[in-house]
């Protein structure tokens, strides 16, 4: 089996938007990133590798989750496409280039790209993606080369405001 967990950013700041890639992170932000991360931690769902979208507030909610399940902040890796756009069939040719050592991989990006991607890997996703939302994929498969669209299983949806 193989897993993909999304991971939207925490709750950034209302203000930069001139500057949006720069835009931080809320207080607010940092507590949902932890509350999430801690709840991943506690169900032993750990990262064998993180990919982040290269924006702040993404790679800021990243280090937070990689920090709180152990996880070396110098070993995320950084794309691009996940600030600019990224196609669901993209996305999945970067799955299907994973080293097959790589049972979990969190990836953290941005709405509405992360809603969409959600919605194409599973058959049926009718959830939100609020800030700090974190969805887990199940592909029942043995290679990352076989993923493929629509062919998730729904694992867990994690949203702040169900922990506090």
């Amino acid at each position: 089996m193989k897993r993909v967990v999304i991971v939207r950013h925490a709750k950034s700041v209302p203000y930069g938007y001139d500057d949006d890639f720069n835009r931080g992170l809320k207080d607010r932000g940092h507590n949902d990133a932890k509350i999430i991360s801690d709840k991943l931690k506690d169900e032993d769902v750990k990262p064998d590798l993180i990919i982040s979208s290269p924006a702040k507030r993404a790679l800021m909610t990243a280090k937070i989750y990689a920090e709180n399940l152990n996880y070396p902040e110098s070993k995320i890796l950084l794309e691009d496409d996940l600030y600019d756009g990224i196609t669901t069939q993209e996305f999945v040719h970067i799955l299907n280039n994973l080293a097959e050592e790589i049972k979990t991989v969190f990836v953290f990006g941005h709405n509405p790209i992360v809603y969409y991607l959600c919605g194409n890997l599973v058959k049926y996703f009718n959830g939100d993606m609020p800030t700090s939302s974190t969805v887990g994929i199940d592909f029942d498969i043995e290679n990352w080369r076989e993923v493929s669209a629509r062919q998730g299983k729904l694992a867990f949806h994690l949203v702040p405001r169900d922990y506090k």
